[in-house]
């Protein structure tokens, strides 16, 4: 019947569904997923267990990035990383700032 109309519908071998939203993300386990076509467009059906998790907007520093960061300006470990978390991320901002 759904042939006739014109609607396909598939299903997906899906581990995990991840979600994101501006400011967490819905993870879906163990999902049952289908494609389904109708008319050309294409939607998802998703059914599984819903866990949330928040985003962190804190940017991930490496020791590198420290590094850099030092040795461009001749501050502290403790100095550098809290200029990267200031300017999240952008070196660049991070050792202008600790220059001036």
């Amino acid at each position: 019947m759904m042939k006739r109309m014109g609607i396909q519908q598939n299903e997906l071998d899906a581990k995990e569904v991840i979600i994101k939203l501006k400011d967490k993300e819905i993870i879906i386990s163990n999902p049952s997923v289908s494609k389904v076509n109708m008319m050309g467009q294409q939607t998802y059906q998703i059914v599984g267990e819903e866990t949330e998790r928040s985003i962190s907007t804190e940017p991930d520093i490496s020791e590198d990035d420290v590094k850099t960061v030092m040795n461009q300006t001749e501050a502290t470990e403790e100095e550098a990383t809290e200029a990267i978390k200031k300017h999240k991320g952008d070196l660049a901002e991070s050792i202008l700032d600790l220059k001036s």
